[in-house]
């Protein structure tokens, strides 16, 4: 294999990573969602919290971003479920809180629960999102 190849390769596998993006807004959703891929990661969505809690039991990604503001069971009580799960992996899946909720109240919540990130999505780019998420994942 020459030395290009093996640099595609390693680029694939260290960005190879599953990111559960959960996220009522399908515009927000699509643009991070298109960044997320170009970076090379595995995407997979959710619209609501019912169906984010299906995708981490079904995928068990590397790593969960979250709106609090949800269709069906919002953010806290998905964040919930995730660290009171039996499987250890998924209890352990790094969770991003990813919100237009700016609150001291809601942060320290999200905290409290176990979140290992807040960001509220007015001060951030895509791209620092996938920075904190390489961050995260220990991923250059």
């Amino acid at each position: 294999m020459d030395k290009e190849n093996l640099i595609k390769e390693e680029e694939s596998l260290k960005n190879g990573s599953k990111i559960l993006f959960v996220e009522d807004d399908s515009y927000l959703r699509g643009i991070c969602c298109k960044k997320l891929k170009k970076e090379g990661f595995n995407v997979f969505e959710a619209i609501d919290g019912e169906e984010a809690i299906k995708m981490v039991n079904k995928v068990e990604p590397d790593l969960v971003l979250l709106d609090i503001i949800l269709p069906s069971i919002d953010g806290f009580e998905v964040l919930k479920q995730i660290r009171s799960h039996k499987n250890e992996l998924i209890k352990n899946i790094p969770v991003i809180m990813l919100t237009n909720l700016g609150q001291e109240e809601d942060i320290k919540k999200a905290l409290d629960l176990k979140a290992n990130d807040y960001l509220v999505k007015a001060y951030f780019t895509t791209e620092e999102i996938v920075e904190k998420i390489k961050n995260k994942l220990k991923l250059k």
